[in-house]
């Protein structure tokens, strides 16, 4: 049986025992060769919440798991002579229907997207890639979307719309109903000297207009105004959105980003990180994640691989 931890705010341990009932999922791992990123996958593994296909260099693996005090237990490893390989390796797991989803082990960021974005031999579909957090914050009453805080560094208004979808489906794979999107901005006002309210404005009238599908969508909001009714209030705002997100969509890059990192370092948040777009999710963690984020990351991406399943029979 599936045993969830006994520490952090409950969020954590719902988001397991949804998939207790569920079967592991296949789980391309790319260099698994550092001792949190092996012991990441192994625990998800031990939980039920994958199958992970270890792929990198066989001994570096093994030496990894000695010194770590992991036990590979029979799992299976592919062997690949450096990263890069590695990546391309785990790519090609999936394109064959091996593996449901791909997931980054101790390699460069670069050289794992590299793979996924290739043209001819890669996971791409005709949506714009993106990254999303949950962040399971202490002060928070549910668990929240964060995006995009890794992968799109300036967006277009046509790259907001795939994140906000990205963002939306994700929610809903998650057992969100209608998912509530609240698009930051510095103020609440839309003003031509930032352009990141006129995007909120546009992404909103597009909801309207169907080209953004399956959430409640509102914006721009300051920060405050997002997360609290009582800040909208005192502003004047009446919104459905205002105080009770799923998601918040950052400006850019940076502002997605500092956000994430505020939430983990200074409000103490649990956080599990995904990345949306592609043929499969991807389990995309730091060096710095801790295994505890590593296997909430997985238990996000066998509840997506699941909703795809689900969807693909309909």
């Amino acid at each position: 049986m599936k045993q969830a931890t006994t520490t952090g705010t409950g969020k954590y341990e719902k988001l397991l025992e949804r998939c207790w009932n569920l079967d592991p999922v296949p789980v391309a791992v790319a260099h698994p060769c550092e001792a949190s990123a092996l012991a990441g996958a192994v625990e998800a593994a031990i939980k039920k919440l994958i199958v992970p296909i270890l792929v990198g260099p066989a001994n570096k693996i093994a030496e990894t798991a000695k010194s770590a005090g992991v036990n590979l237990g029979g799992l299976e490893i592919i062997d690949a002579p450096h990263s890069h390989a590695a990546a391309e390796i785990a790519v090609a797991l999936v394109r064959e229907g091996r593996a449901e989803v791909l997931m980054k082990g101790s390699l460069h960021t670069d050289e794992l997207l590299s793979a996924v974005v290739s043209r001819e031999k890669g996971l791409r579909t005709g949506r714009r890639i993106s990254h999303a957090f949950l962040m399971d914050v202490p002060t928070y009453h549910k668990v929240l979307i964060v995006t995009d805080a890794a992968i799109n560094i300036a967006p277009a208004l046509e790259d907001k719309v795939d994140i906000c979808q990205n963002a939306i489906d994700l929610a809903i794979s998650l057992g969100v109903k209608t998912p509530k999107v609240a698009i930051l901005a510095a103020v609440e006002t839309v003003t031509s000297k930032m352009p990141a309210t006129l995007d909120a404005a546009a992404l909103c009238k597009m909801a309207e207009r169907g080209q953004i599908k399956g959430g409640i969508l509102d914006g721009p909001l300051a920060f405050d105004n997002a997360i609290s009714k009582e800040a909208a209030k005192t502003k004047g705002i009446d919104s459905e959105v205002a105080g009770d997100p799923d998601i918040l969509i950052a400006p850019d890059l940076e502002a997605g980003n500092i956000l994430a990192k505020q939430l983990s370092f200074l409000a103490n948040a649990d956080s599990a990180g995904l990345v949306l777009g592609a043929r499969v999710p991807i389990v995309l963690t730091s060096r710095a994640d801790s295994v505890r984020s590593r296997i909430a990351s997985c238990a996000v991406a066998n509840l997506v691989a699941h909703a795809r399943r689900s969807a693909a029979t309909k």
